[in-house]
């Protein structure tokens, strides 16, 4: 595919109620759809109130970045494990304040990169530590998307759940690799859509809370309560995302043509980001991110107008007060989730691998096998540590790790 850009993206005055802008931002949204609505699912949330806050959160990082920046911002996958055992031991009101913590973070990177410019959080925050990291969030998924895959339901077998785990599986494989053009940047949502047709087939699809449910509703919004020890469950848990938010500036960068690092700058992206995740949270929804698969679609179809993200925001906003659209969603069987999830977190594994092969680390120097070994084993093993009411587990504590091993320890000579 050619990534180089025909002409620099276009100024924040080339918003327009052009009928053409509205099709390129819903297509936009269509393209997100299936990764945005699969997280809050998986994570216990109500997907009508991800639809509005990843709307509400790309308008307000549209406005941080002064509408320059061609994203769409929409829920994290990094989250998922961390949201679903921070309900179960915190509930879902402190895990929401955890989550606003979790966009300070962001907000305090972006201080700390206009003081003293981007490269002061890659000092701090190298690939030795954040690809690990990365690493660790996919395969703490992979139990979740293995249980999804071969759990029998109410109306049917384990036969049946690994049928169409494999029917999703097998999709969304043919799609990434053969299909072209909109349907290549599609491969989750047509992989779900498969599986559910597969399982409409079987009759094991229940549609009664669909008939039920009304056309118009409010979202199911959670206010946040302050609980200290889901803050400090959550903060660590920013930090691998934070850095991947980096990378996708660069690419976006690197699409458009436009150097975004420095204008409208990297401590307005991250400020942005951070600011959209927070208010998410206040809300009830999870952590917004920027998304892979709207930056491929933005290569492909050279939209480059940023106005475009602000209708396919609006159209999330819209379709966030669906009742039926968020029934509907909740009726797609576990089963073909998992199949797509198979994909899914393994490729979130392989973009850590990535990150290291990427930065050309040395892996067999002593200081770097110590670093991705630690924050490998203690990550994936869910290791925890509780003092008092202080509690870190998991990817936060790997990460937090991570960071601390490669403060302390000697770099090697340049001869080791």
């Amino acid at each position: 595919m050619n990534l180089s850009p025909p002409h620099p993206v276009e100024s924040p005055s080339s918003y327009s109620f052009r009928l053409k802008d509205i099709i390129l931002g819903a297509q936009m949204l269509f393209i997100a759809f299936g990764a945005l609505v699969l997280v809050p699912i998986l994570a216990g949330l109500d997907p009508n109130v991800a639809l509005f806050t990843a709307g509400v959160g790309t308008l307000v990082f549209q406005l941080i970045t002064k509408g320059k920046v061609p994203v769409f911002l929409a829920s994290s996958f990094a989250f998922i494990a961390p949201i679903t055992a921070g309900i179960q031991q915190f509930g879902l009101a402190a895990t929401m304040s955890g989550l606003v913590a979790a966009g300070f973070l962001y907000m305090l990177l972006s201080m700390l990169v206009l003081w003293r410019g981007p490269d002061s959080i890659l000092k701090v925050l190298p690939p030795i530590v954040t690809g690990p990291v990365i690493m660790v969030i996919g395969l703490s998924l992979a139990p979740i998307a293995i249980q999804m895959a071969s759990e029998a339901g109410s109306s049917y077998g384990v036969g049946t759940a690994q049928f169409l785990a494999a029917l999703a599986l097998t999709t969304t494989i043919v799609a990434a690799l053969l299909a072209r053009g909109t349907f290549q940047l599609v491969p989750i949502l047509m992989g779900i859509s498969v599986g559910y047709v597969g399982a409409l087939l079987l009759g094991i699809v229940d549609f009664s809370p669909v008939v039920a449910a009304p056309w118009l509703m409010r979202p199911q919004f959670t206010l946040p309560t302050l609980h200290w020890p889901a803050i400090a469950f959550f903060v660590p848990v920013a930090i691998a995302p934070a850095i991947e938010h980096i990378g996708d500036i660069l690419v976006i960068s690197s699409i458009t043509g436009n150097p975004l690092l420095r204008d409208p700058g990297l401590h307005r992206t991250l400020l942005g980001d951070g600011v959209a995740t927070s208010i998410a949270a206040l809300l009830g929804g999870p952590p917004n991110t920027t998304y892979s698969e709207v930056t491929g679609a933005v290569a492909l179809t050279r939209a480059f107008n940023p106005g475009i993200m602000t209708w396919a925001a609006l159209i999330a906003i819209m379709l966030s007060f669906s009742g039926k659209l968020g029934a509907l969603l909740r009726t797609i069987p576990p089963p073909v989730m998992g199949g797509v999830l198979v994909v899914l977190f393994g490729t979130i594994v392989v973009v850590g691998i990535n990150s290291l092969v990427q930065s050309g680390s040395n892996l067999l120097q002593s200081r770097n096998m110590i670093i991705v070994g630690v924050i490998l084993v203690l990550g994936a093993g869910n290791m925890s540590l509780t003092i008092g009411q202080f509690s870190l587990e998991g990817i936060g504590l790997s990460s937090l790790m991570g960071v601390l091993l490669n403060s302390v320890l000697p770099n090697p000579s340049p001869g080791e």
